[in-house]
């Protein structure tokens, strides 16, 4: 069985919770492990969470099976959840399901988040025909999707959301769904909403907790790095580590600032100047009044010329790097997060130039 993005938007598909064996796969990383986290919480009985990571399974494949048909301490219920990268989880399955058939026994249900597979890997076509394996493929979400995802996060939590509100907090997360779902579960806090007692959310809501959840999101980072502020860097590539924020979605979040600053150069010519953008043009080109001054500093840092004698931007230089960026961190997920860290520090001493 297979699945992809759009299926997960409002809920799980038909029938996913019936599966024994999930696989879930693609460049968005964090779009699979949201998915995975309600698929879990989805289960009919999941009873105690065993971790383990594809490195274990890879140097020991009998481990999955094991642990699979092991008791939970307490006497309950149990899943698996591994955390793999490409298919080093592989053999671990196939000996699962070969051991399964065998007779061996029941085995708990096994979720896989796998950082650098696609649904074209060996695992993927190991499972994807079984009718008791659900194989997903996630993409790098677009805004209206990501959109879609956080109204639906907003239902199952009581907030109506008014006007372009979901928008705003999808953007504000750079796309992430973890980073939405901790936007909403602090919103619904704050106006007091449950499912049983619906209440409305304003953007006059959203920010006035605005502080602490810029604190969890992309904003820092993207903002020092593209602001050329490179004492803060470091502190901010170490609290990127220490909240766990996923290397490709840190990438995500400076292309769409850079596709942003591109827009509004677009807009405003080679001759305009950022304080003739209005009220209206600013709602267009997605520049909200906590982000304005960040962003007019960037727009005037990178739409200088790249060197002397050109007519180069170096936002003609920066888009295409963070595209490479993006598809060299895809690549060499082992690696992501020095990887990124080392960019971050070249973007931003380039931004710091005079």
């Amino acid at each position: 069985m297979k699945a992809k993005n759009s299926d997960f938007l409002r809920g799980l598909p038909a029938g996913a919770t019936s599966c024994r064996i999930f696989f879930f796969c693609g460049p968005d990383e964090a779009g699979a492990s949201a998915a995975a986290q309600r698929l879990a919480a989805a289960l009919p009985d999941p009873g105690e969470r065993i971790e383990i990571t594809g490195a274990q399974l890879k140097a020991d494949p009998a481990l999955l099976g094991d642990e699979a048909r092991s008791a939970s301490l307490f006497g309950g219920a149990r899943h698996i959840w591994v955390r793999a990268s490409g298919d080093e989880a592989h053999d671990a399955l196939q000996i699962l399901i070969e051991t399964g058939e065998a007779g061996a026994g029941e085995a708990a249900p096994v979720i896989v988040v796998a950082t650098g597979a696609t649904d074209k890997s060996r695992t993927a076509k190991l499972l994807e025909k079984r009718k008791d394996a659900l194989v997903a493929m996630f993409y790098q979400p677009e805004l209206k999707d990501a959109a879609q995802a956080v109204r639906a996060m907003a239902d199952a939590a009581g907030l109506r959301l008014g006007g372009d509100l979901a928008e705003r907090i999808a953007r504000a997360a750079g796309l992430d769904v973890r980073l939405a779902q901790s936007e909403i579960d602090k919103l619904a806090l704050y106006v007091g909403a449950d499912p049983q007692a619906p209440r409305p959310a304003t953007p006059e809501d959203h920010a006035a907790i605005g502080a602490a959840t810029e604190e969890d999101g992309f904003a820092p980072l993207v903002n020092a790095v593209l602001g050329g502020e490179t004492a803060k860097i470091a502190g901010e590539v170490r609290r990127m580590r220490e909240l766990g924020l996923n290397p490709v979605g840190v990438a995500l979040a400076l292309e769409r600032r850079a596709a942003q600053l591109a827009q509004i150069a677009a807009y405003l010519g080679p001759r305009g100047q950022f304080e003739q953008i209005d009220k209206g043009a600013e709602m267009r080109l997605g520049i909200f009044f906590r982000e304005k001054r960040d962003i007019a500093q960037q727009y005037k840092r990178w739409t200088q010329a790249a060197a002397r004698g050109t007519r180069e931007t170096r936002l003609d230089r920066l888009i295409p790097r963070l595209t490479a960026l993006h598809r060299n961190l895809i690549a060499n997920s082992q690696a992501a997060e020095l990887l990124l860290a080392q960019e971050l520090a070249e973007i931003g001493r380039f931004a710091a130039r005079r």
